[in-house]
This record gives C-alpha cells, sequence and structure tokens, in this order.
C-alpha cells in the first residue's frame, strides 16, 4: 500500500503568503521612512561641518575660501562630502558673499529637491 505524500495544501500556503504580505506591509513603509530620516541627518551634519570650515577659514584668513575645494586644499576640510539626497559631490549650492571687500562662498545649501520632515526644503537648510 502506498502511503499519502505529506506536503501542503494551497489553503495553507495562502494562509502563510498573506501573513508575510501583511508584516511587509507593515515594515516596508517604517524602512524607508528611516532611510530619509537617516538622510536628514547626514546632511545636516554636513552642511554643519562644512559652515563651520567655512568660518574657520574666514576667522583664520580674514576672507571666505573661493570655493569648496580650496577648503580641503587648506585643510579646512578632508574632502567634499557627497550630498545624501543627490549623491553627489556637486549637490551643493554655494551662497556668495555679497561683500566686495570680502568676496568668496559664505554659506553653503543642499541643491536636492524635496522638503524635510519638517516641511522645510533641503535647499533651504
Amino acid at each position: 500500500m502506498i502511503g499519502r505524500r505529506g506536503g501542503f495544501t494551497l489553503i495553507e500556503l495562502l494562509v502563510v503568503m498573506t501573513i508575510i504580505a501583511v508584516l511587509l506591509a507593515i515594515a516596508v513603509p517604517r524602512y524607508f521612512h528611516t532611510l530619509d530620516s537617516s538622510r536628514e541627518t547626514v546632511l545636516k551634519q554636513d552642511l554643519s561641518i562644512m559652515r563651520e570650515a567655512i568660518d574657520r577659514h574666514y576667522g583664520d584668513l580674514n576672507q571666505y575660501p573661493d570655493s569648496l575645494a580650496a577648503l580641503v586644499e587648506r585643510k579646512y576640510l578632508r574632502n567634499i562630502p557627497e550630498e545624501p539626497f543627490t549623491k553627489s559631490k556637486e549637490g551643493w549650492t554655494m551662497v556668495v558673499s555679497d561683500d566686495p571687500d570680502y568676496p568668496g562662498i559664505k554659506d553653503v545649501h543642499s541643491a536636492a529637491d524635496g522638503n524635510g520632515s519638517d516641511g522645510r526644503p533641503y535647499k533651504e537648510w
């Protein structure tokens, strides 16, 4: 006599697939929110470091740097950070000084499109 082979029924497989789908529906949005939140944190930190380097350059040399590369050349930064949303080192917008006696870059902003979790555009950070 040939015994019945063990296995799962179609209903059991569908129940398991449904449970997995529900768990993924809960976990995936949280994962993407966490990614965006971490990019925002990196952006804030990078902007803070570059602004501090610009201020130190101005304090030491009594002039603003000509470019972000000048901050790297003069060892105020190790390298130009990659903008976390555009994933590019050219993802920064430089704010040039209005004072003709002190030309150069006085501030830096992100060039990324979109708004942060606080509702402000990344370009205004």
